[in-house]
C-alpha cells in the first residue's frame, strides 16, 4: 500500500507546488500584459498575420469602395496569366491618355506610340497609380473584338478572381477603383497577402521609384521616372508595400504590408484621413514596436503623383 500511495503524495506536492509557484511574483512578472489595441481614424481597417488571422479588426468586413486599391487585383490578374513574358512589349494607345483625362485618374503620363514591356507597365500602374498603364495591360490580357469587350473580359476575369480567393465583400466594377467598386479592408488585405507572394508583384509594390526606358514612335528613346504613391515606404522600418487609393467617395485608403525579423504583417485602412499614422499604429501593434509617434513621412517630390 505505501507503493499505492506515493504518487498520490508527489501529485498533492506537485499541485501545491504550482499553486505557490503560480502566486509568486516571479512567476506572476513573466507574462506580460496585452498591449491594447490601437485607436485608429479610419472607418474601416484590419491586420492580419503572415496565416491570415486577424491581429486587430475595425468594420473590417464592411462594404468599402477601393478607389485604385483595385489595381492590386488588376496586377494579379495580369501576372496570373499563363506563359506570361514580363519584356513583351506593349504599345502605349492614345485611348489610353484620352481615358485619363476623360476620368480625371491618375497617370503615369505614358505616350503614344511608346513601347513598354509589361514589367514596366505593372511599375507604371503601381507607383504613380498610373490608369494608363492598368489600361494598357487591361485592352492586352483582355479578350475580344473590340476595347470595351476586352475590358469588360477583364474585369470578369477580376471578379472570378474575387470568388476563388473568397473575397466575398468585393465586387469590381473597372480596372482602376474609380466607379462603384467596392470591397472590405479583410478582402484588400487578403487579396494583398495572397499578391504579395509572387515575387514580381512583391518587387514592384516596395520599389520607392523606378526608371524606364522605352522605343518612342519617333525612333528615340523615352525615359521615365516614377514615384511610389505610398508613403509609408521609406517611413516605417520595414514596410515593403502595397498600394494607395483615393477617391471622393473611398476617401484616402492605404493597403500596407511590412517584415521585421521574418515577421510579415498585412493590413489596410479605409476611408481614412489618417491612414499613414493608422497603418503605423497598426504595424507597432502587431510587431510589438513603438514607431508611430516619431514616424517621418517620406516626401514625394513636387510635380509627383499623389493617390
Amino acid at each position: 500500500m505505501a507503493v499505492a500511495t506515493q504518487p498520490r503524495r508527489a501529485a498533492v506536492v506537485a499541485v501545491v507546488g504550482g499553486a505557490l509557484l503560480a502566486a509568486s511574483p516571479v512567476a506572476a512578472s513573466a507574462a506580460p500584459a496585452a498591449a491594447p489595441a490601437p485607436e485608429v481614424a479610419a472607418k474601416s481597417a484590419v491586420l492580419l498575420d503572415g496565416n491570415g488571422e486577424t491581429l486587430f479588426g475595425k468594420s473590417e468586413d464592411s462594404d468599402a469602395f477601393t478607389a485604385s486599391t483595385a489595381k492590386i487585383m488588376t496586377a494579379t490578374v495580369v501576372l496570373d496569366q499563363p506563359d506570361l513574358d514580363l519584356d513583351r512589349q506593349i504599345t502605349v494607345d492614345q485611348a489610353y491618355r484620352d481615358y485619363v483625362t476623360d476620368n480625371g485618374a491618375s497617370t503615369a503620363d505614358l505616350q503614344t506610340g511608346d513601347k513598354l514591356t509589361v514589367e514596366q507597365l505593372l511599375h507604371a500602374a503601381l507607383l504613380p497609380s498610373g490608369a494608363d498603364a492598368a489600361y494598357a495591360l487591361v485592352d492586352t490580357f483582355g479578350e475580344g473584338a473590340t476595347r470595351a469587350e476586352r475590358v469588360q473580359d477583364f474585369v470578369g476575369d477580376m471578379n472570378a478572381e474575387a470568388k476563388e480567393l473568397g473575397l466575398d465583400n468585393s465586387t469590381f466594377e473597372t480596372f482602376d477603383g474609380i466607379g462603384d467598386d467596392t470591397s472590405s479592408a479583410r478582402d484588400l488585405a487578403t487579396l494583398a497577402l495572397h499578391s504579395m507572394k509572387n515575387q514580381t508583384f512583391a518587387n514592384v509594390v516596395k520599389t520607392q521609384t523606378y526608371e524606364a526606358e522605352a522605343p518612342a514612335a519617333n525612333g528615340n528613346t523615352r525615359y521615365y521616372t516614377w514615384y511610389n504613391t505610398n508613403q509609408l515606404l521609406g517611413s516605417y522600418d520595414g514596410a515593403i508595400g502595397v498600394k494607395t487609393g483615393t477617391t471622393t467617395q473611398a476617401g484616402p485608403c492605404l493597403v500596407f504590408a511590412a517584415e521585421r525579423d521574418g515577421k510579415t504583417v498585412t493590413g489596410a485602412v479605409m476611408n481614412s484621413a489618417e491612414r499613414y499614422e493608422d497603418a503605423a499604429k497598426l504595424l507597432d501593434y502587431g510587431f510589438g514596436a513603438d514607431d508611430a509617434s516619431t514616424m517621418k513621412l517620406r516626401k514625394l517630390p513636387s510635380g509627383a503623383e499623389r493617390d
